[in-house]
């Protein structure tokens, strides 16, 4: 689909992501809409795969720099993370990659629910050491599906044999 209004990296932006790979976000602005922008800005850049390599990476650093215990509750959780990047990810798809990472985030609030994996996943499943150590697909509802892209129209057809 194609975005409405191009994707708008600013300096501060840039910052940010400096920041978050330098393992550098200080411990209480460590928030869901944070996660999301590190998301947002990855995703514009990698393709999904690569992008999920990144964040995994970057949050297991700043866990190390905060030192976030690895526990049931808290620490890096593997199905989480590839989870908000597959709906992220889907969203800046279907909508486009709308101006800054926190513009797209305001224009998306459904994202900013912190709530919204439990359409898709049974407690027991997400809260599971399983799923913490490797992803697992949702056990409730599969993640949406981007819809092909249109087939391209038809050229005008015109009478006769072009000269």
């Amino acid at each position: 689909m194609e975005s409405r209004t191009a994707a708008i990296l600013t300096a501060k932006d840039e910052r940010f992501l400096q920041s978050f790979e330098a393992a550098a976000i200080p411990f209480g602005e460590w928030k869901h809409r944070t996660h999301l922008k590190v998301a947002v800005l990855y995703l514009r850049r990698f393709p999904l795969d690569m992008a999920i390599a990144r964040m995994r990476d970057g949050i297991k650093a700043l866990n190390a720099a905060h030192g976030t215990a690895d526990a049931p509750d808290r620490g890096y959780h593997e199905t989480m993370t590839v989870a908000w990047m597959r709906l992220v990810h889907f969203t800046l798809g279907e909508y486009g990659s709308v101006g800054t990472a926190d513009q797209f985030l305001d224009e998306h609030p459904e994202l900013l629910s912190r709530h919204m994996l439990r359409f898709y996943y049974s407690r027991d499943r997400i809260l599971s050491w399983e799923a913490k150590e490797k992803f697992l697909e949702p056990d409730l509802a599969e993640f949406p599906k981007s819809r092909p892209p249109p087939p391209p129209k038809p050229l005008p057809q015109f009478p006769g044999p072009v000269r």
